[in-house]
């Protein structure tokens, strides 16, 4: 099954690794979105806060998965907090994907950043704390996982 897939990650630091995860999740055919274009997040990084919120929760809007791309500061970007909240809040899957390897067109990659879902304690009802799992692109094989650990995700929260 297909699943409508938000991705998060650090914006300018990340765009072009965040798109080749974004690039092979296309490929197995499957339908992701909340993959922002550079110019309209530029336009609307400049707003206020409660308007860049109802941004995000538009681009959201449909998914089942947020997936978490995990870069040196991902965990340091107020938005992808937000968007951490919202998606548990929301009970969509979450996960995360450490991409800090990936290769930038100059060759380089980056050094591993810290667990974004360490910022936050999320409790069901029963006071279990929940956790949501992280996985690395290169050393998990996220080119032929991706899909598995979005279905894992979406059967854990229930959609």
């Amino acid at each position: 099954m297909a699943r409508q897939t938000f991705f998060s990650f650090h914006h300018k630091r990340d765009v072009v690794r965040a798109g080749q995860v974004r690039n092979s999740w296309v490929t197995q055919e499957r339908e992701a979105s909340g993959f922002w274009d550079a110019a309209e997040w530029e336009s609307i990084k400049k707003k206020d806060t409660e308007t860049i919120h109802a941004w995000i929760d538009t681009q959201m809007k449909g998914t089942s998965v947020t997936v978490v791309l995990i870069g040196k500061e991902t965990a340091t970007r107020d938005h992808v907090g937000y968007e951490i909240k919202q998606s548990h809040a929301l009970r969509k899957g979450l996960l995360g994907i450490y991409i800090h390897k990936l290769k930038l067109f100059d060759g380089t990659t980056d050094t591993k950043g810290s667990n974004p879902f360490d910022k936050w304690r999320f409790t069901k009802s029963d006071g279990t704390v929940v956790t949501y799992p992280t996985y690395d692109w290169l050393d998990d094989d996220g080119r032929t996982n991706i899909g598995n650990w979005i279905e894992a995700a979406a059967t854990r929260a229930g959609r």
